[in-house]
């Protein structure tokens, strides 16, 4: 399917978008998911501060230390080991402009540094961080560490604005467990 072999250029540790993810990664690096944001004004959710810790496997196998399991939007979601979230970066493909007023990613500078923050302690390592809200023009894309805590508002002034999320990651899962894949 001539499709899948475009996004794959595009997408691939040597093509225009994963080169951004190779910086950081390495030749490497393989993306392993991807989630198309499409916020409007009849969709204009918010989320709080959160880490992204659960990755997309192809099937169920009981590994160590990778747990729980969870079935999310039809897809098999596992929490691994913060070794694995620490060698993935996140790129964020705008493909729509994203000012101030349109809900831009906000990001805590440096939180990614603390590992698994627990829920309790979010808001204070929040309150010690640099926040950084993504603002963005069309066709800007931005990488972050995968653990990197993060937030969204709902828009003040919602307008179209859909991002394109895409995950890497530097090295192949244990033990014959895989990566969902793009």
């Amino acid at each position: 399917m001539q499709g899948r072999a475009d996004l794959a250029r595009l997408l691939n540790a040597d093509g225009p978008v994963g080169a951004v993810a190779a910086h950081a990664l390495g030749q490497g690096c393989f993306p392993v998911r991807a989630i198309l944001f499409d916020k409007t004004e009849a969709a204009n959710w918010s989320l709080g501060w959160h880490q992204d810790r659960t990755i997309v496997a192809r099937e169920r196998k009981e590994i160590p230390r990778f747990g729980p399991w969870t079935v999310k939007s039809g897809l098999l979601h596992v929490a691994p080991p913060v070794d694995v979230l620490e060698g993935m970066v996140t790129l964020r493909i705008h493909l729509d402009p994203v000012s101030s007023t349109n809900a831009p990613l906000l990001v805590a500078r440096g939180s990614h540094r603390a590992g698994m923050v627990a829920e309790r302690d979010l808001d204070e390592v929040v309150a010690g961080s640099d926040i950084v809200a993504c603002l963005a023009d069309r066709g800007d894309i931005w990488r972050y560490r995968t653990l990197i805590l993060h937030a969204s508002a709902a828009a003040a002034a919602p307008r179209r604005r859909r991002v394109l999320q895409v995950d890497y990651a530097a090295a192949p899962l244990p033990g014959g467990l895989d990566f969902l894949g793009v």
